[in-house]
């Protein structure tokens, strides 16, 4: 179970990497980070593909999608200077408490 976990840390991983790579496509105009953006969605389609097969799916995409959002926030926020409201705050907070509850039930 614990290498399950680490897959799918590593596919939220992978995923927030080639998200920002996206960013930094501008449009995809930018060859490197095309090229980062095939990786990292690759790589974690591959990871969160062997996840689930120890994981639930419901569990699986909840926790990818949901810390998966809160760290493209962080590094929108870090390495773009991307400003966030306290209702944005309180969005990330509500995931947060969302993601602990779904992994407790298992």
């Amino acid at each position: 179970m614990t290498i399950a976990y680490t897959l799918l840390f590593l596919a939220i991983i992978l995923e927030v990497f080639g998200s920002t790579m996206l960013k930094l496509s501008h449009g995809f105009t930018r060859t490197g980070p095309i090229i980062g953006v095939i990786a990292g969605y690759g790589a974690a389609f591959y990871s969160l593909s062997l996840a689930l097969q120890s994981l639930p799916l419901g569990l699986v995409y909840a926790t990818w999608s949901g810390v998966g959002t809160i760290l493209t926030v962080l590094a929108g926020v870090l390495l773009f200077k991307e400003k966030v409201n306290k209702q944005a705050i309180a969005g990330l907070a509500l995931l947060i408490v969302g993601i602990v509850m779904l992994n407790l039930e298992k």
